[in-house]
């Protein structure tokens, strides 16, 4: 890997100047059903740089407007005081313990929220997420080959790989829009999800970076790591695709659920290894293992905070599991933590502290 590190360093890769942008000179509010919106343009402004409300002819509010160029010629607009989020709450039975360990906002930001729920540091979180899904949503920019649609973000749905530093490994045919896009402009971003999930209390990481096609004495390296995470089914493409590296990450955004809502920094995600049992257990296989031995007496013990109608285990790592959680039509996911001294690194450690996570709740009851 340290070879292979070198060699993409030192591969001599296209740059490419992304197009100019022009800064916006006007925002354009659509009406709303409670009445229009209409904004006032920057030379009726009172002097101020937020916006302020002022009354019509009409009786409609007029947004005056002050553009700022520290800015980047973006407009603010301060919304009314009134309006401010509630805090949300997590409920707790008569022993003081959470009832529901849903993945919503708490109080106390990141750190807070990861030792109370017993998650794995959001850099950790993030690289076993990595490992865990096998496909995720490229953003990249509209080249100009499309006319009227370029410079637009265009999202497509794609498998990936991962190299030891956590940078994702595509492979892309040349007939397809992203791969065009990204050889005229090599910027993009990265959606990936937890598998199983798709619900917006679901963990996911928005990765930003530079996509360059790899040199040809690496295309059979990155086939390995395609053929070791996606097995047979990658080996059954290998056709006219071609193996992409997002060479340089630039930033990470992280949404764990729980409050874990980070940056995270691109050294420490880059120089962290992922947990052992979500590298090794974390495969379709190994989940299905799992839910075929614990699915229904999870179901039985979560539903002592409700009715609970399917329980099916989603991912796995050192520090506990998640689980997707029907009750009626709803589904919410629910983080149980594991109670063992050590740190869980194969399936048949993460299937002992299972049975014993069961066996305590069953007690309690």
């Amino acid at each position: 890997m340290e070879a292979l590190a070198g060699a993409a360093s030192s591969s001599t890769l296209p740059v490419c100047h992304p197009p100019s942008r022009v800064a916006a000179q006007s925002l354009a509010l659509r009406p709303s059903r409670c009445g229009p919106l209409r904004a006032a343009g920057a030379g009726g402004g009172s002097g101020k740089d937020d916006a302020q409300a002022a009354p019509a002819a009409n009786g409609s509010p007029v947004l005056k407007l002050k553009s700022d160029s520290s800015q980047n010629g973006v407009l603010p607009i301060t919304a009314d005081k009134s309006q401010k989020a509630s805090s949300t709450s997590v409920s707790t039975d008569s022993s003081g313990s959470r009832a529901g360990l849903f993945r919503t906002p708490i109080s106390g930001g990141v750190q807070s929220a990861t030792s109370a729920h017993g998650l794995p540091p959001p850099a950790l979180a993030v690289r076993n997420l990595m490992e865990q899904a096998r496909f995720a949503h490229l953003c990249s920019v509209m080249s100009g080959m499309h006319h009227r649609r370029a410079g637009y973000p265009f999202g497509s749905l794609v498998d990936f790989a991962n190299d030891s530093m956590g940078h994702p490994i595509f492979s892309l045919s040349p007939l397809a829009i992203h791969t065009r896009n990204l050889l005229a402009d090599p910027r993009c971003t990265l959606v990936v999800q937890v598998p199983g999930w798709s619900g917006l209390s679901n963990a996911r990481v928005t990765i930003f970076g530079d996509v360059y096609p790899l040199p040809a004495e690496q295309q059979e390296w990155a086939h390995k790591q395609y053929v070791a995470k996606h097995q047979q089914w990658a080996s059954q493409q290998w056709g006219n695709f071609y193996y992409y590296r997002m060479h340089n990450i630039s930033d990470i955004y992280f949404i764990g659920g729980f409050g874990t809502v980070a940056w995270i920094d691109v050294k420490e995600y880059e120089t962290i290894q992922p947990d052992k049992i979500a590298v090794d257990g974390g495969d379709l296989q190994s989940l299905k293992e799992l839910n075929a031995i614990f699915s229904k007496p999870l179901r039985e013990v979560l539903s002592s905070e409700g009715e609970v109608d399917d329980a099916a285990l989603i991912s796995v790592d050192s520090k506990g599991i998640d689980i997707r959680v029907r009750q009626g039509a709803q589904f919410n996911i629910q983080r149980l933590a594991f109670d063992v001294p050590h740190k869980v690194e194969t399936l048949e450690e993460a299937k002992k502290a299972l049975h014993k996570i069961i066996k305590d709740k069953q007690q309690i009851k």
